[in-house]
């Protein structure tokens, strides 16, 4: 097992990334290639952002990928909203999405502030 699998936030953040590919498969085809795109890669990001964080050598390297994941969970909150905007997107599929974004980004917080000391 490599290290950051054993990070509860970065499990939360793969979890999320199939949340958001599973409510991102009702949109308009015709946004394969905009919103729906948009959307799935900042998710991703996120555990991708951690994975790549634990392998570096220093603390405040890990935290710049920390950032990098939270900017990206941000990312994905902001898109959520204009897919409600558009109607793709049902009020209870944006609150799980917001729901769970809100508490990776304080994990996310957390594992920085821990980095710092």
């Amino acid at each position: 097992m490599f290290n950051f699998e054993k990070l509860e936030v970065w499990q939360k953040s793969v979890a999320y990334s199939g949340l958001v590919y599973e409510l991102t498969r009702t949109f308009p085809g015709e946004e394969r290639f905009g919103l729906t795109n948009q959307m799935r890669r900042p998710a991703i990001s996120i555990s991708s952002n951690i994975a790549e964080g634990c392998s570096r050598s220093s603390k405040p390297d890990f935290q710049r990928f920390v950032e990098i994941a939270t900017g990206s969970a941000f990312e994905v909150v902001s898109q959520a909203r204009i897919a409600r905007g558009q109607g793709w997107l049902a009020e209870e599929s944006h609150d799980r999405l917001y729901t769970a974004a809100l508490e990776i980004v304080r994990m996310l917080s957390g594992l920085r502030s821990s980095l710092k000391g």
